[in-house]
């Protein structure tokens, strides 16, 4: 049976209506997934503001690069949001595999680990979108239209509470996976990917009150 598709086309009720059931998906992965396209959209609405305008006409390239790329990162975010139920789904569909015999135990084991990992890809995916989605924010503070620096303020408080939204994910799932390479270097990144969250939020967040 096929997974069901969220994305795209859904109208926005009805997904918070399924994200709200007894059911399991769609969960907190492709949650922090729309919460980041939701970041990345105000983003790309203070950047159409801005574009064009004779005012900003010396920052016009600066914010159309970021205008472009955003887009590009928010198109991605709603395929992840489905993907991430999907990831859902075949981690269920290994763990009801049979186990009666050992060669059943050693083809179930090996999906278990394989599907894990994917349920972490998915998540990371999302998180490393934030990641560069809230370095372009004080570019957008500084040369984005000033009358929308509250959408660049609610930008940058959404994108990080997506990005630790989308790492309880993975972090679910790394307490499962046996490949100890894989969990070491999955923390590496996830490290680098804090400090420079951290960095451009405070950077971000203090332009965005300049112009308050």
């Amino acid at each position: 049976m096929s997974e069901k598709k969220y994305f795209p086309g859904l109208p926005v009720t009805e997904y918070l209506e399924e994200a709200s059931s007894g059911r399991p998906v769609p969960g907190g992965g492709s949650v922090a997934s729309v919460a980041a396209a939701l970041g990345a959209s105000l983003m790309e609405m203070v950047a159409n503001f801005t574009v064009g305008k004779e005012k900003y006409i010396s920052v016009e390239e600066e914010v159309k690069s970021i205008l472009s790329e955003t887009s590009l990162l928010r198109r991605e975010l709603v395929k992840l949001a489905q993907e991430d139920t999907e990831a859902y789904g075949s981690l269920s569909s290994a763990f009801k595999m049979p186990r009666q015999t050992d060669d059943e135990k050693k083809l179930r084991a090996k999906a278990v680990q394989d599907a894990l990992k994917n349920a972490c890809a998915v998540p990371l995916r999302i998180a490393q979108i934030c990641v560069r989605l809230l370095a372009l924010c004080p570019g957008l503070a500084r040369a984005g239209n000033a009358n929308l620096i509250t959408d660049v303020g609610v930008a940058v408080n959404l994108i990080p509470a997506a990005f630790e939204s989308a790492l309880l994910n993975v972090e679910i799932n790394l307490k499962s996976i046996k490949d100890a390479d894989f969990i070491t270097e999955t923390r590496k990144k996830i490290s680098v990917w804090k400090k420079e969250i951290d960095e451009n939020r405070i950077t971000a967040n203090g332009l965005v009150n300049e112009k308050l």
